[in-house]
């Protein structure tokens, strides 16, 4: 199914230094769904995914919550108006150890760590490494995969700007959601099923991950660009004149940005994964197709019965990233095959080898292969 943002409006975005935050509105919030924060007192989280251990700084943690008509009202931070609240939080501990990345808290309730169910998809992507054991690849390689698999991410306090840009910015009313630009790329989009929520969980974005382009864009400095269009006062004569013209470039603002500014969000060429399922909504985590020389963004989200998007969390990846991903995905597609792989990519297996060596994974090559591959290089 086809990810977009029917039901959300876009409007006029606010503009701070490099940073750009372009608000989504709903007409109406979307029922028996609601979202609130929860802090955990120690940020230092491993989380237990199977076969390895997935350590990060966790700030927060997002609560689903469902309901029956009017039977319970969900509650958006600070308060809990609930059938059935759930137990205490631990007590405090230097480390805090959670067994899933998304797990029930109750009967109508599901605990999930924004964003780090997508960074855990890319991270676990082909994580087992060479399902054939070709006599290039390692003892490592073909005993433990890709582990350990680390990559880098900044928190948004660390992005110039976003932290004043959050603090300033008005909150337009019915505003359910944001997408984050820095220098006009697009770094991240928030939505969530009631105004309410957004209010309360809108400070958490300074909490979110954001990859080395963003990063590095918001050290730079560069102002975004001015996507103002100007009303002609020729044609005014009277203020329905000027609501008319006024209401014509609100349009033309929301469809350029919806087509061409986040027209890439969302690749019809990715995958989905479900991750948990109840009461008609769904929480899965989709990838991008890792694409080269474009944008690619992972995420979460939760979409109700009808398909409508009610939570949506994603993370740019960094151009490194997208390189990877590409690599990891062309070599499953040829069973992990050097040479099989190096022809699809209109290469030769030496330089695919040190292509991969470039991207991190040489290590996964035995050394005797890769010193080869060096030489013959080298001699060429």
């Amino acid at each position: 199914m086809t990810i977009t943002l029917d039901g959300l409006e876009t409007r006029p975005a606010q503009v701070w230094g490099s940073v750009r935050l372009v608000p989504l509105v709903r007409d109406e919030a979307v029922p028996h769904l609601r979202l609130h924060r929860k802090v955990f007192e120690e940020p230092v989280t491993v989380v237990d995914v199977g076969d390895a251990a997935y350590v990060s700084f966790v700030p927060h943690a997002f609560v689903a919550t469902w309901s029956d008509g009017d039977q319970t009202q969900a509650a958006s931070y600070g308060t809990r108006l609930l059938e059935r609240d759930t137990r205490a939080a631990p007590p405090r501990m230097p480390v805090r150890f959670t067994r899933r990345m998304a797990r029930k808290a109750g009967r109508d309730r599901l605990r999930f760590l924004p964003l780090h169910l997508a960074v855990e998809g890319y991270l676990a992507l082909h994580f087992g490494g060479p399902e054939i054991a070709w006599e290039e690849w390692s003892r490592r390689a073909v005993a433990h995969g890709l582990s350990p698999r680390c990559e880098e991410t900044y928190l948004g306090r660390r992005v110039r700007g976003l932290e004043d840009a959050l603090r300033i910015f008005e909150i337009h009313p019915g505003q359910c959601g944001v997408l984050v630009y820095v220098a006009d790329a697009l770094a991240s989009a928030f939505v969530v099923p009631h105004p309410d929520d957004y209010r309360a969980l809108h400070p958490t974005l300074v909490e979110d991950l954001f990859g080395e382009l963003i990063y590095m864009y918001g050290l730079l400095g560069a102002p975004a660009g001015d996507l103002s269009a100007p009303i002609d006062p020729a044609g005014i004569r009277t203020l329905g004149d000027l609501r008319v013209a006024a209401e014509m470039r609100e349009a033309e603002w929301a469809a350029f940005h919806d087509e061409v500014m986040a027209g890439r969000l969302f690749d019809e060429d990715g995958s989905r994964r479900a991750v948990q399922s109840l009461r008609g909504f769904e929480l899965t985590r989709f990838l991008p197709s890792f694409a080269l020389g474009r944008e690619n963004h992972i995420g979460e989200i939760i979409t109700g019965g009808g398909g409508e998007v009610a939570y949506l969390k994603t993370f740019r990846l960094s151009e490194a990233q997208v390189r990877r991903g590409y690599l990891l995905r062309r070599l499953a597609e040829h069973d992990w095959r050097l040479s099989a792989t190096a022809a699809a990519l209109g290469a030769d297996s030496a330089g695919l080898a040190l292509r991969l060596e470039r991207a991190g994974f040489g290590h996964l090559l035995r050394q005797d292969v890769l010193d080869h591959f060096r030489a013959q290089r080298r001699a060429t």
